[in-house]
């Protein structure tokens, strides 16, 4: 590691790693039971359609149907369903971020995280396990379920993100955060190794896990979690060694005087705790929806996301049923090779966040990521059938499409809701990642009924041209961004010119 990098994590408290930890883990099982549904769609789907019947069996008497207790009559009518339930959760899920960024901006973050922890773990008891118990086979029950579960769940992640910024400051914010963004595909991990290992019971048990897991987590949580450093009498910012991220908006997160005032006072305020906490102090107010929608670089890097997180959710509602179909691979043995995908991101999250850190910009990191996944993309489109090869191909994909995802949803999202427009009312943090993820979420919401719809029709192969497509959308919304960059840089130097 780095030195710089060394400096930057030494200056950290316990208090930091216990923040970094609890976070971290809350995500986990909240992505370890949303992968759980992801992982038994060839079980659910094989549950919800009639079994073939040999020339012995009985035939089906007018009175006991295979319709009294299984909804399709087909794979493919069940195949298509199931894309309608990830775009109901996905739909759901955005409205619920819109609302839940606001509401994680004037009430206390670890009420809401804990509340959508729990709630979430025992609406997914309800949908997988409860359901399959008592034979409650009904198609308006699971879509009510699910929409309810993408509201509960849609409170987690602008939480987590504002808390880890309240910890960590915007220096060595990339890197930080990279490592801390892998906290979804290290539960996509655990997800997918808990529900091939519960699959030879049933899949009601992998729900069943899964969800004691993550309620179990809600409660520590509860009882574990500090928001913010001022809950320890700790300033709310400590400014490490690493060199300060200029995030691509239409104007910087801090001028040139403004930075060194700050630098200044973050020096003074990380060596000493706040003595005078009975002082009458102007609470920060928070910014409101449509002020927090018309800062710099938000909406486009909504945009981007929303078509980025149409492929990487793609792959995490399908790989294992893709696997497993396309391969004829058994479902344990698909759900197992679709963490290499997770592992890939899990890196690239943390390499690309260090090296934005080290550049001093995240855009230029991300367009080259992209680029470079988008023949990922094509090449794993023509991936033989063998496992170690597909393996391999996936970690590379993952490290490409993962790792900007990762970036956008957490450091960038930290970065815009710190920038030099909300400074004097800084209560902005969960409301713009709730706005960013948000609107990611409505174009994973879309993409997923669009993969079932273009795979029933055109096949697997054309669904990968589609992610081809819109991984070249991210990268088009954010060029204008990365023109001005270049065109900033390119004063400098002129500047610098006429200087000498």
């Amino acid at each position: 590691m780095p030195p710089s990098c060394c400096g930057c994590l030494s200056q950290y408290t316990h208090h930091h790693l216990v923040t970094f930890l609890l976070t971290f883990f809350s995500y986990v099982f909240l992505h370890a039971s949303r992968k759980t549904f992801s992982n038994v769609k060839v079980s659910i789907s094989a549950q919800w359609t009639p079994s073939p019947q040999n020339g012995s069996a009985p035939a089906f008497s007018p009175s006991e149907t295979w319709e009294s207790n299984r909804l399709f009559e087909t794979e493919e009518q069940a195949t298509l369903f199931l894309g309608v339930l990830d775009s109901i959760f996905l739909f759901s899920y955005a409205v619920g971020l819109y609302l839940s960024g606001v509401i994680g901006d004037r009430v206390n973050l670890r009420y809401v995280l804990c509340f959508g922890l729990c709630g979430s773990a025992a609406v997914d008891f309800a949908f997988g396990t409860l359901t399959e118990w008592f034979h409650l086979y009904n198609i308006y029950l699971y879509c009510s379920l699910w929409v309810l579960n993408g509201l509960l769940q849609s409170t987690v992640w602008p939480c987590v993100v504002a808390v880890m910024a309240n910890w960590f400051g915007k220096t060595g914010r990339g890197f930080v955060f990279g490592m801390w963004s892998a906290c979804a595909s290290v539960g996509n991990i655990l997800g997918a190794y808990l529900a091939s290992t519960m699959l030879k019971y049933g899949y009601e048990y992998a729900f069943l896990v899964t969800s004691v897991v993550q309620f179990s987590g809600g409660v520590v949580v509860f009882f574990g979690l500090l928001t913010s450093p001022k809950e320890v009498g700790l300033s709310m910012e400590c400014e490490t060694g690493l060199s300060p991220v200029e995030t691509d908006t239409h104007r910087p997160l801090m001028s040139d005087d403004e930075e060194e005032e700050e630098e200044e006072e973050d020096v003074y305020e990380c060596h000493h705790t706040i003595q005078q906490q009975d002082e009458p102090h102007e609470e920060p107010r928070a910014v409101g929806f449509l002020q927090a929608f018309c800062l710099p670089g938000v909406l486009p890097y909504s945009l981007a996301f929303a078509c980025l997180k149409m492929v990487n959710y793609s792959f995490f509602f399908w790989l294992p049923f893709y696997l497993s179909n396309n391969y004829g691979w058994r479902e344990a043995e698909a759900d197992r090779l679709s963490m290499w995908y997770d592992v890939g991101g899990i890196i690239g999250g943390t390499v690309q966040g260090l090296i934005s850190d080290f550049m001093g910009k995240r855009s230029p990191v991300l367009a080259l990521s992209l680029m470079l996944a988008m023949a990922c993309l094509v090449g794993y489109s023509h991936s033989p059938n063998d496992k170690a090869t597909n393996g391999a191909l996936l970690a590379i994909t993952g490290f490409f499409i993962g790792g900007p995802s990762n970036m956008i949803g957490s450091a960038i999202s930290a970065d815009l809701g710190r920038q030099d427009a909300v400074r004097g009312s800084r209560e902005a943090l969960a409301t713009v990642t709730g706005i960013v993820d948000g609107t990611g979420s409505i174009g994973a919401a879309v993409g997923q009924y669009l993969v079932s719809l273009i795979e029933s029709k055109l096949g697997w192969v054309s669904v990968f041209y589609f992610f081809v497509i819109m991984t070249g959308g991210s990268i088009l919304f954010i060029a204008p961004m990365i023109l001005k960059e270049v065109r900033a840089v390119w004063r400098e130097r002129q500047a610098l010119r006429h200087q000498l």
